[in-house]
């Protein structure tokens, strides 16, 4: 007898999570024949060896005792009231203990914060490219995702305009992810200001997420979206993983300012969700406080001469010496999206280039329409491994798109060199003829005063 067919929810048909999907599941195959793959596609600090801050970790052994029983659905008190501190130094002074949920990292948090607001067919506007995260949790709660375009050519930074155009009477919220994954930009105060006008002037819900809100680099400025929202309801999301390099922890939060006055039904739907799953990790809030009042250590990793400063410099050396890549360096989070030249290699398509790279290069990245991006000459990179490991990234990606290069239709012969071999190759110099830096030699970019 046949086992009976057990079908998906048809909610789950337009649900998609690529940075986890086929490539990710066909490098853990190659791992287990053997080789060794460089993982690109997540930002997982504690896969590259970064550690959570000792005195965090100390926090939490310390009130294990205290982490036995439930707690409340919001969470405990010291970590919401971190959070509330947190905002007030920033600015943000009209948010309690009361207006803080404690979440298991922020993506549940942000299917919560969907999941209490929407309607079938209520529409979420959300920056493409986007985490995309906020693209599934909107569709898999029966809403529509509206992508506002993000543009390559004005550095990724969105145009309220633009935004504006796209409002309709179904619109409830609009995201905006800032630093921003996968581009690592970082918003401008005037184009904040304009996106929180137009979202009082229609009375959208704020979705502000700010994971990545101390990591900035050279001279970029984070601006709390709280600061400025004030006629609407506004959600700003933060948590450990990221500036904390605590992800296994599975802390986050979601703070609420603003207008609250019309926001106390929704506000009680979302204690009902937290209810509903109980509590949070308890052991890992008691690591807020600690995190959130004690030294920023993250400043040690984002200046000039820290390991992710460094690494991100060698991403900018490799492409200004590659004859087919281009990128804006990122000002923010911990991200690179490198574009590919289409006038070199007008057939690129990236999840085939992401597939060809695991598959011949041992090196994992994630497409770029995994980011909901219209263009296919994308993919993202993490800035997380040293820079002597992303420099030999970008040699063999140079390899194979010298290889796609020759293998097109109507190759261009004059950018390439005859000398293009892929093995015991000399890297001190490209295949055009670029030179490049030593494999020895550390990031030169220009360096500012600290």
């Amino acid at each position: 007898m046949k086992p009976p067919r057990i079908q998906p929810s048809s909610r789950l048909k337009d649900v998609k999570y690529e940075i986890r999907g086929p490539l990710a599941k066909r490098a853990s195959e190659l791992e287990k024949a053997g080789y060794e793959i460089i993982k690109l596609n997540i930002g997982n600090p504690g896969a590259f060896g970064f550690r959570a801050p000792e005195t965090m970790r100390l926090a939490m052994i310390e009130n294990l005792r205290e982490a036995d029983a439930y707690c409340y659905q919001k969470g405990i008190f010291p970590a919401r009231e971190a959070v509330v501190m947190q905002q007030q130094t920033r600015g943000v002074v009209d948010v309690t203990a009361d207006d803080v949920f404690m979440g298991n990292g922020v993506s549940e948090l942000i299917l919560f914060c969907l999941s209490a607001l929407l309607e079938a067919g209520d529409e979420v506007l959300i920056p493409s490219p986007d985490y995309p995260l906020w693209t599934a949790a909107t569709i898999l709660h029966s809403g529509k995702a509206v992508h506002y375009p993000c543009h390559p050519e004005k550095d990724f930074i969105p145009d309220p305009e633009e935004i504006r155009s796209l409002i309709t009477e179904r619109t409830r919220a609009i995201v905006v992810i800032n630093p921003n994954n996968p581009t690592g930009a970082v918003y401008p105060l005037e184009t904040l200001k304009e996106i929180a006008r137009i979202a009082e002037e229609h009375r959208l819900l704020v979705f502000s997420d700010e994971i990545y809100d101390q990591v900035t680099f050279d001279s970029a400025e984070h601006t709390p979206m709280a600061t400025l929202v004030k006629k609407t309801l506004c959600a700003t999301f933060g948590g450990l993983s990221k500036v904390y390099r605590a992800c296994g922890f599975r802390v986050g939060w979601v703070s609420f300012s603003g207008e609250k006055g019309g926001a106390r039904e929704y506000l009680q739907a979302l204690e009902l969700l937290a209810s509903l799953r109980l509590c949070s990790n308890v052991p890992g809030q008691w690591a807020v406080q600690t995190a959130l009042g004690g030294k920023q250590s993250i400043a040690d990793l984002t200046r000039p001469g820290g390991r992710l400063w460094k690494t991100r410099q060698a991403i900018l050396d490799a492409v200004a010496i590659s004859p087919f890549l281009l990128t804006h360096a990122p000002m923010g989070a911990m991200y690179a999206f490198i574009g590919v030249r289409t006038d070199k290699l007008p057939h690129f398509n990236d999840q085939k280039f992401a597939l060809e790279l695991l598959e011949r290069k041992h090196v994992l990245v994630a497409p770029g329409t995994s980011f909901n991006v219209p263009y296919h000459n994308y993919f993202r990179v993490t800035l997380l491994p040293d820079w002597e490991t992303m420099r030999e990234v970008f040699v063999r990606i140079n390899e194979l798109l010298m290889e796609q290069y020759h293998e097109s239709p109507g190759a261009h012969q004059e950018a390439v060199s005859a000398d293009h071999s892929t093995t015991g190759a000399d890297h001190s110099h490209d295949p055009a003829g670029h030179e490049q830096a030593s494999p020895t030699e550390e990031p030169h970019g220009e360096r500012q005063e600290d």
